[in-house]
């Protein structure tokens, strides 16, 4: 999935900004983004370039288009805010709760989008609506939502439907009736839906600062317009979030707005018995696409942690978890063991089976990866930031370290050292303080949303 912003910058590293290039230098340039983004991302980039191609041959027979205006500029920039195509239907039949999402592929369905799919199946249940699937970037694929729901023991009241509204695409319409409810996943989904429906039914699930995408410029000053908006609903991920945003100057999230806290659910993630002849296991969240995520700095703890007998490659099975790794080579020529696009199951299964973990996010969110992990039972290090200075409320097997090279290996080893102390890290685990139901988690916030739409 192509998130943070990439979508408007992908053609011109794939295909670049002169006319004439050559075709070898074309090949590399779409040799190179593709082993850094995966078959998909290119084939968007593809899918996009061709429809482009398409529109334009089709409205000037094929000639050049000339200066354009500065309207027409700042949509061929930020071709993911383009509006949702819409028609009206009259209001017969069942409700409907439709998720506005760039992709449900397995890639795409953790953490965020995961939780927007719980979220509205429990919301279109209780309003004994129908759930319907609305993709930007890719088709959905009707599996994965299965996948989730059965993991998570949710059964729909109604079959769910699905719609492929690509925002590079101006042939698809979707339909629209009274009583339709949105739920928006982004700042860009929430502004592509925000001129084709009434505001009062959209719910925007915001579960980051996401003007932290992007330097100061164009991009973020989008994204804070949209986060300004008075006229739609918040939902927030964490308290920690809700505070920071609140305190920002965002009032009318204040006003519109309640937050929650996210679920884990012991059937999903829980510890799991291992060999005592395994060695124990070190999961480093490895994302280098998703700069928030803070790959390089990472690499170089885990680095440092080897290199001063931290994690000794003799005891540690060192693990990277996440998309797009590169192939890595730690101190002493030891190579990690990589693991990608996992299914939700095959990640709640080896969560189960780590030790220590390693997560960052140079954001306010606490985000998901170190929750999953304390919830299974591991020992997690993860950096402040903002007001997030000490999440010991969800786990005291959760260290927060300040977010500097010297501070999180010293975390990393006051993490081993919890680690191998099995009964005090078991108690810690008996007393976390983490939900483990969703229904409980969205239970009031469903209750007081039906009674208001």
């Amino acid at each position: 999935m192509v998130n943070d912003g990439q979508e408007n910058n992908m053609t011109s590293a794939v295909y670049g900004t002169q006319r004439g290039l050559p075709m070898i230098d074309r090949a590399y340039r779409a040799y190179c983004y593709w082993k850094n983004h995966g078959t998909m991302a290119l084939q968007q980039i593809v899918y996009r370039k061709l429809a482009r191609k398409l529109q334009a041959s089709s409205a000037k027979g094929g000639r050049d288009t000339g200066p354009k205006s500065p309207a027409q500029l700042a949509r061929a920039h930020f071709e993911a805010l383009e509006p949702l195509l819409t028609f009206s239907i009259p209001a017969t039949g069942v409700r409907r709760v439709s998720i506005v999402t760039d992709s449900v592929a397995s890639g795409s369905l953790f953490g965020g989008v995961g939780t927007a799919l719980i979220f509205s199946a429990l919301l279109a249940n209780e309003l004994n609506a129908q759930l319907r699937i609305i993709t930007r970037t890719q088709r959905a694929q009707p599996q994965n939502i299965d996948h989730i729901l059965s993991l998570y023991g949710i059964k729909l009241k109604h079959e769910v439907q699905f719609k492929f509204a690509a925002f590079f695409d101006k042939k698809y319409e979707v339909d629209v009736k009274e009583g339709d409810l949105f739920v928006t996943t982004s700042w860009w989904t929430t502004a592509a839906t925000l001129p084709s429906v009434p505001r009062d039914s959209i719910i925007y699930l915001l579960q980051e600062d996401e003007r932290m995408f992007y330097p100061f410029g164009d991009e973020r000053v989008r994204c804070e317009e949209t986060l300004g908006n008075g006229d739609i609903r918040y939902l927030v991920n964490t308290k920690l979030l809700f505070d920071h945003l609140t305190g920002d100057g965002l009032g009318n999230i204040a006003a519109k707005g309640t937050w929650f806290e996210p679920a884990f659910p012991g059937a999903v993630f829980h510890s799991r018995e291992k060999s005592t002849a395994q060695k124990k296991r070190f999961f480093f969240y490895a994302r280098p696409n998703n700069a928030r995520n803070l790959f390089y700095v990472g690499i170089e703890v885990i680095e440092r942690a080897i290199a001063e007998k931290v994690l000794d490659p003799a005891e540690w099975e060192i693990c990277l978890v996440g998309k797009n790794i590169p192939a890595v080579v730690f101190d002493g020529g030891y190579v990690p063991k990589k693991f990608e696009n996992l299914t939700w199951s095959q990640y709640a299964e080896f969560a189960g089976t780590v030790d220590v973990g390693l997560s960052l996010m140079s954001t306010p969110h606490p985000s998901y990866p170190p929750l999953d992990l304390v919830a299974s039972g591991a020992v997690v290090v993860t950096n402040r930031f903002g007001n997030k200075t000490d999440l010991s409320g969800y786990s005291r097997n959760l260290i927060c370290a300040d977010l500097e090279r010297d501070a999180l290996v010293e975390g990393l080893r006051s993490a081993v050292a919890l680690a191998s102390n099995p009964q005090l890290r078991e108690q810690n685990y008996r007393s976390n303080g983490l939900a483990s139901d969703w229904q409980q988690a969205f239970g009031g916030i469903i209750k007081q949303l039906s009674a208001q739409l």
